[in-house]
């Protein structure tokens, strides 16, 4: 099994498919990097190099006790980078919570190595209601989450991911092996980490984390996202991010890997490989310091 190890000595599963431009996929909660496969194939299939990990407490990545803090998860990141030799033209993708990692990667290792960056359906910049946040979501909301699974998280899991994925009552954009599929990769993680990476995503504040992004970067996120809502996200992160793009798909929900796979693999692509709007010279290996923040 291919395994990384990070700074603090915490095994990290990684997948790395292709060859080329390096382009880090960060899996959403409370998934594994195998949520990335169609994208990952896709990546490596237009010429790149697709690298995606199982975060600390998920998949097949060790289970610590400590460590669920975006500055560790940030890391953890820098680790994976500094491990597969990828320190050069880097392209950081990051899903839901893992929109945070990216984010917090570049202010806390000043994006070493990034060239590009996306958000998909992305946490960033601020999801938690507060009063200079009022289009946040509510402590409530997130305090029944914790319930929720603190008393039977499988029960929670099989409503959690039917809105994930937008399941009405008459229809549903994915089929139901794919949501029994989805639930399989939540089960592979540890239930610390399950409760304490939803704390860090539901509280972190990532506003000031958004001045780094001086590179180019694509949004993406559905309007009818109800497990991230988009206006204290992705449309935040837009006017937040200098010459940010942001791609709202029309009434998809939040698992668009899922639903909206070709489409989201499509706009990643071209995106990635569009010669316009560089923001940051490639920086070379040799300016690079992937050592401890």
């Amino acid at each position: 099994m291919p395994m990384i190890e990070t700074r603090d000595k915490t095994r990290l599963y990684v997948k790395d498919w292709g060859k080329g431009r390096p382009v880090v996929l960060v899996h959403g909660w409370p998934l594994n990097a195998d949520s990335w496969d169609d994208q990952a194939k896709a990546i490596a299939e237009a010429g790149m190099r697709a690298i995606a990990y199982d975060r600390r407490g998920f998949g097949r990545s060790d289970q610590p006790w400590d460590g669920y803090d975006y500055d560790t998860f940030a890391d953890d990141l820098a680790d994976v980078l500094k491990a597969t030799g990828a320190t050069d033209d880097i392209a950081l993708v990051g899903f839901s919570m893992g929109g945070g990692e990216v984010a917090r990667y570049m202010s806390r290792h000043e994006g070493r190595g990034v060239t590009r960056a996306a958000l998909i359906a992305s946490v960033v910049p601020y999801l938690l209601k507060t009063d200079d946040n009022p289009d946040g979501v509510d402590k409530t909301v997130f305090d029944g989450i914790t319930k929720g699974i603190e008393e039977d998280r499988h029960k929670f899991f099989h409503g959690f991911f039917k809105d994930f994925y937008g399941v009405g009552y008459v229809s549903s954009p994915v089929s139901d092996e794919l949501i029994d599929w989805t639930r399989a990769l939540a089960y592979q993680a540890g239930l610390r980490p399950i409760l304490a990476a939803a704390k860090a995503f539901s509280t972190t504040d990532f506003r000031s984390d958004l001045a780094a992004f001086d590179v180019p970067t694509l949004i993406v996120h559905g309007t009818a996202d109800k497990t991230v809502p988009i206006d204290p996200t992705a449309r935040a992160a837009a006017k937040a991010i200098a010459g940010a793009k942001l791609v709202e798909y029309d009434g998809s929900a939040h698992g668009l890997a899922g639903s909206d796979g070709p489409r989201l693999a499509r706009d990643l692509i071209a995106f990635l490989t569009s010669e316009t709007g560089t923001a940051r010279e490639t920086r070379s290996s040799s300016a690079m310091a992937f050592g401890a923040a």
